[in-house]
């Protein structure tokens, strides 16, 4: 804790110099106003949010429908202008001294225009990027139901989670996950050592204000792991100069009784801004028709974040700071072989451990039983974007500690078996260029360097050290309704694994003990490549658009893959790495299609990844063809391979004209994944996703009765199919059934007048209790349940969701 008090200390000094020094010596304060009115009526409109993504500024409208922006940087910027049931506007000015802009804005049932920032240097047109992003908002993350920040998010086509229980999502971008997808939080990469299978994301989800999903190699922007994509998890922007504001949120869910608050307060005074975020939940075991309760799914959740900074006319700077802690229950599915029942540890007379059948008091606990895990995240983000020279200069420095601890043995509860310690520094650096002659150029490096300790008597990955550097260059030209963009970029990964001895008792002891045993070779590795990307979007009407983007991606390995040599508590596996594994790299083809109007909108997005040296685990086997047994767990190796996924994701959203309350939303998406030259029952790659329909209509209400107000009612079905290409071999993995899910969900703002008293979001997720198995669930594969003949544990039965958000406004 002392460090993470130095690094906050030195970051808080850091900002108060920059902020000293550049207010002495400001650009010229530019000032953008003017109204904003119904383009039919020609009534003006209060309450129209006007926003700057790259300045991460903004403003509504005043009950004259006027707004005013002081202290922005003058030159030329993207503006965003929104509001419910109009057409959001999206519109590129050159903001001076006194900028006067009007905007007329017209009814529709849908938003055509949205911004997106991640991978770019600036912020741009989503249609205009010729990368396939996904984008989720606010308002649909509080009218969907989820237990952490990934789940909240897999109902975007192309994505998906690998989950132990409810609490522990790992994300899955068109197939491929774990460190192939870089999760970004507050400006900076997670880093949880995300090699892990029970690993999760150490976010929020109540801190969630947008989340965007690049979906393909994003290497070129992010380096090493972006291979399969980036999910982007943005917070709420700060409010307007001169106002403070807040909210208060309730949730529960009847199937794990799971009771979640998180209270927010932020403020900005005359561009100084703050806000704070305290949230926690907590969940017995959650349960299903045919498991009834799960034993030890459980888990108990606390995070405190906030912000502080400037924002000033030469940019802002904002420091992120963040504590998280998570303490989920680790479920091994082990059964009483009569009865069939879960069974738990429990410590005997003779104060010997044995085992019991688990009680109902047991499953309705909120305090997770052994063996649990406890999870301690601690994060430092200090971002700054200032103009320079007519261009812009964007900063991050972070700091990130992770800890993570397993406790596995009832006789000491209170003993951690496992610790793993991650202290992270990340940084970036990237100069905007202005624009010249419509060409706009930015460069950039960045990357990370990292420690990591074993701390606990028992190891599975050695100790190491990583140092990432990259470099980049990208540029961006627009030819009327042709945009080019493009880059490249250069990495390099140094990671050193530290060795290891152990005496006949376990401990750590010199090489020279005679009785000493290697559990550890020492490596050092050096992993380097290049990646890029080169795409075009054309507007082939104000209606249709289409987008082709070729990008090659790259990844190191990573230390689990690398240097694995142990019992991976949870997964029931002893893993063995190979220091002598390559680096990945893929080449990937995107195309899309996409139709936008008023009523209608339409998507096919498709694609083609060749990945060389794709590393996957393999289960070992004797001889005789029994499972290879290691401390009395099936053991599994790290192996390489060349890979191709292709599919792609097709969305249909139509607004029925004159029913313009009516939506009618569908989504399909596919993939595949292969191994090349292999044998069938090796043919197709672990974890790859079902393919998956949904489709959902909605009725929406812009004001019922006098309280009610942007009030809906919808009606869903999601659409697992039966996954019968899968890794066969060694029994890594079998068939997964289909499945039929149904849901549905309502909610409203209530008003008095023309203030929100609270808005309530009811959402019921598989009202049918179907009781399934999800392919990319690892509670599958746990044991067999004798009294019935099933294999493993099933997903989560059905689920009602409530959520009441008070609004506070002073």
């Amino acid at each position: 804790m002392k460090t993470l008090q130095y690094i906050f200390l030195l970051a808080l000094l850091i900002l108060s110099i920059c902020v000293q020094a550049i207010d002495r010596n400001a650009l010229g304060n530019g000032l953008l106003l003017g109204k904003i009115t119904d383009a039919t009526t020609g009534e003006m409109l209060p309450g129209v949010n006007i926003y700057i993504p790259d300045l991460q500024v903004g403003t509504i409208t005043d009950s004259n429908g006027s707004y005013r922006l002081n202290n922005i940087p003058t030159g030329k910027q993207l503006v965003q202008v929104s509001y419910v049931g109009y057409e959001t506007i999206v519109f590129t000015l050159v903001v001076g001294i006194e900028t006067h802009q009007d905007f007329s804005l017209s009814h529709s049932a849908r938003e055509i225009n949205e911004v997106v920032i991640t991978g770019l240097a600036q912020a741009a047109e989503k249609n205009k990027t010729p990368t396939p992003i996904a984008l989720i908002s606010k308002q649909e993350l509080l009218q969907s139901s989820s237990v952490n920040a990934i789940e909240a998010i897999t109902k975007l086509p192309g994505l998906s989670s690998v989950t132990t229980g409810a609490a522990i999502s790992k994300p899955i971008i068109r197939g491929l996950g774990y460190n192939r997808v870089v999760v970004v939080n507050d400006g900076i990469r997670q880093e949880g050592q995300q090699w892990g299978d029970e690993h999760g994301i150490e976010i929020d989800a109540y801190s969630l204000n947008r989340v965007e999903v690049i979906k393909g190699p994003a290497s070129l922007a992010y380096g090493s792991d972006a291979m399969a994509g980036v999910i982007n998890m943005i917070s709420a922007p700060t409010l307007p100069d001169g106002t403070i504001a807040g909210s208060v949120m309730a949730n529960y869910q009847t199937n794990n009784g799971l009771i979640g608050q998180s209270t927010n307060i932020a403020k900005n005074n005359n561009g100084y801004i703050w806000n704070l975020r305290l949230s926690n939940k907590m969940a017995h075991a959650y349960q299903n028709k045919y498991d009834g309760y799960v034993y030890n799914s459980g888990f108990r959740e606390d995070a405190f974040s906030g912000i502080v900074g400037v924002n000033r006319s030469w940019g802002y700077s904002h420091l992120h700071f963040g504590a998280y802690h998570l303490k989920p229950g680790i479920v091994e599915g082990e059964r009483d072989d009569v009865t069939g029942k879960f069974i738990k540890m429990v410590v005997l007379p003779d104060n010997s451990a044995g085992e019991a059948v688990a009680t109902h008091s047991d499953m309705l606990s909120y305090t997770p039983k052994t063996p649990f895990q406890q999870i301690y995240h601690y994060k430092l983000a200090l971002n700054s974007n200032i103009s320079v020279g007519g261009g812009f200069l964007k900063t991050t420095v972070g700091y990130q500690q992770n800890r993570r601890q397993e406790f596995a043995n009832v006789l000491e509860p209170n003993s951690y078996e496992l610790y793993f310690l991650l202290n992270t520094i990340n940084y970036d650096a990237r100069y905007v260029f202005p624009e010249w002659n419509g060409v706009s150029i930015t460069v950039g490096a960045n990357g990370m360097s990292q420690t990591s300790q074993n701390k606990g008597p028992e190891v599975l990955v050695p100790e190491y050290n990583l140092l990432d550097i990259g470099g980049f260059s990208m540029l961006k030209r627009s030819f009327g309704k042709l945009d080019i963009s493009g880059g490249i970029r250069f990495d390099s990964r140094h990671q050193r694994g530290e060795e290891l001895f152990l005496d006949e008792n376990e401990q750590p002891t010199s090489p020279f003990n005679p009785n000493a045993t290697e559990r550890f070779h020492a490596f050092t590795s050096t992993f380097s490549g290049v990646s890029g990307s080169i795409g075009a979007t054309y507007q082939l009407s104000n209606r249709l658009y289409t987008k082709l983007n070729l990008s090659r991606g790259f990844r190191a390995p990573n230390i689990g893959e690398l240097g694995s040599n142990g019992v991976h508590e949870g997964t029931l596996r002893y893993e063995m790495g190979d220091p002598n594994l390559k680096s990945e790299t893929s080449l990937q083809f995107d195309y899309s299609l996409g139709y936008s109007s008023e009523h209608v909108a339409a998507e096919v997005n498709l694609f083609s990844n060749s990945v060389s040296n794709f590393i996957f685990l393999r289960k070992l086997t004797t001889s005789s063809g029994a499972d290879s047994l290691h401390d009395g767990n099936t053991a599994f190796k790290f192996v390489s391979g060349d890979a191709n996924l292709t599919g792609g994701e097709v969305t249909v959203d139509i607004h029925p004209h004159p029913l313009d309350w009516i939506h009618f939303q569908n989504s399909f998406s596919y993939v595949e994944g292969t191994l090349r030259n292999q044998p069938d029952s090796m043919h197709h790659l672990p974890f790859i996703p079902a393919p998956r329909f949904q489709s959902e209509v909605r009725f929406n209400g812009e004001k019922i009765g006098r309280l009610l107000h942007n009030a809906y009612v919808s009606f869903g079905v999601e659409i697992l199919l039966a996954q019968d290409k899968f890794y066969a071999a060694y029994g890594t993995e079998s068939r997964t059934p289909g499945y039929t899910l149904l849901n549905m969900g309502i909610g409203s703002d209530i008003r008095l007048g023309k203030r929100t008293i609270c808005s309530v979001y009811i959402t019921a997720n598989n009202l049918a209790d179907v009781a399934y198995q999800n392919h990319l669930s690892r509670l599958k594969y746990a044991d067999t349940n004798n009294a019935t003949g099933r294999t493993g544990v099933y997903n989560m039965g059905r689920n009602v969701d409530f959520k009441l958000v008070f609004p506070l406004n002073f």
